[in-house]
């Protein structure tokens, strides 16, 4: 079914006020989910997942649990669009690959400084040039989503999936907390920059363009600070993720 069938779907259902007035929210986050996706993935897919998690919202949401319908749906909405993206393998396994062994050369020169690792190091660490430490940032940045919900069960999603049920079990909402107590941390840890960047990208939703603005960088020197930024948190989440 398209977006558009499915919204027309929702216009004649009886959540409709509640949902219809929430379509441009499936809409901006589609297109904010795009920025980082390569130019296979369509917004006619996103929208029509998120049409989906639109839709599962307005059945269960409960106002007494104190939350807002646009952010529990918000949740709902980016989680039924991450479903679909996971659904789709469209990394190459070069790009885990390369992405992995960009986090184990960064450890290994954080472990031996004390520091944090530059980009320029890392590099070194690896033996390849600049210019393909960068590139393999882009590439790794594109290739996956991040959230901060909960650590991955999925050894091929090297980032953090976001939280596929809305009522977890104690043992893993408690797990979930601490995992998300601890990447807050690591974040604040992150150098000042990158942290910046992080901070403007997901909490603010600025684009690479806007920040760059901000930092006064062009905009290809914000995608390596992101990159190298998350390069920086998988290597620190590690015993996260692998667990």
């Amino acid at each position: 079914m398209s977006a558009h069938a499915m919204y027309s779907e929702i216009q004649g259902s009886d959540k409709n006020d509640l949902v219809t007035k929430h379509v441009t929210l499936v809409k901006r986050i589609a297109f904010h989910l795009l920025n980082r996706l390569p130019p296979s993935v369509q917004a006619e897919d996103l929208i029509q997942a998120g049409m989906i998690g639109l839709l599962d919202a307005s059945r269960h949401y409960d106002a007494s649990q104190g939350a807002s319908f646009e952010t529990y749906a918000g949740i709902r909405i980016r989680g039924a669009m991450l479903d679909e993206i996971r659904r789709s393998d469209w990394t190459p396994r070069s790009v885990h690959r390369k992405a992995r062994d960009a986090s184990e050369a960064m450890r290994e020169v954080e472990q031996r400084t004390g520091r944090d690792a530059t980009d320029k190091e890392v590099a070194d660490e690896m033996g390849i040039m600049l210019s393909e430490y960068h590139q393999i940032l882009r590439e790794s940045l594109s290739a996956r989503i991040f959230s901060y919900d909960q650590p991955s069960d999925d050894p091929e999603m090297e980032g953090f999936p976001a939280l596929e049920s809305p009522e977890p079990p104690p043992s893993i909402k408690n797990q979930n907390e601490r995992f998300q107590q601890n990447l807050a941390e690591e974040i604040k840890r992150l150098p000042e920059r990158e942290s910046l960047v992080m901070s403007f990208y997901y909490n603010d939703e600025l684009n690479l363009r806007e920040i760059g603005e901000i930092l006064g960088v062009s905009e290809s020197r914000v995608c390596q600070i992101h990159g190298q930024a998350i390069v920086r948190l998988r290597t620190r989440m590690s015993d996260w993720i692998n667990e």
